[in-house]
């Protein structure tokens, strides 16, 4: 009965481990052969885990644009506080291959400072 209990539950977590790597790390969906660089200014900003994110105005839809984990922004030298509702950036990012209207995006331009985002 214990070793039924121990295998039973090494598999659930095996298999809760596998979901949250492919939910965190699904970059395939996104179009690599597309970069798109736009200098527009923020609509809403999350500065939260387990990426940041920001929403801008393109192409008369809204879109919403992955940015690098917090540790990582502030470790390039990208404080919250540099990320405000209509500061005007530039982003420069990959599409989602489905025309869903989200970026993945590789930098941003912020206050003329390039922060590399991957």
């Amino acid at each position: 009965m214990r070793k039924s209990l121990t295998l039973a539950l090494g598999a659930l977590l095996v298999s809760l481990c596998a979901s949250l790597a492919q939910a965190h790390h699904g970059w395939s969906a996104y179009d690599a052969e597309q970069l798109l660089t736009l200098e527009v200014p923020l609509k809403t900003v999350n500065y939260r885990n387990p990426h940041a994110d920001v929403s801008i105005e393109h192409a008369g839809k809204a879109w919403a644009v992955i940015l690098a984990p917090i540790s990582r922004l502030q470790a390039r030298g990208l404080p919250e506080g540099d990320l405000t509702v209509g500061k005007s950036v530039t982003i420069v990012g990959y599409p989602r291959k489905d025309g869903s209207a989200e970026i993945r995006a590789e930098r941003i331009i912020v206050d003329g400072r390039t922060i590399e985002l991957r």
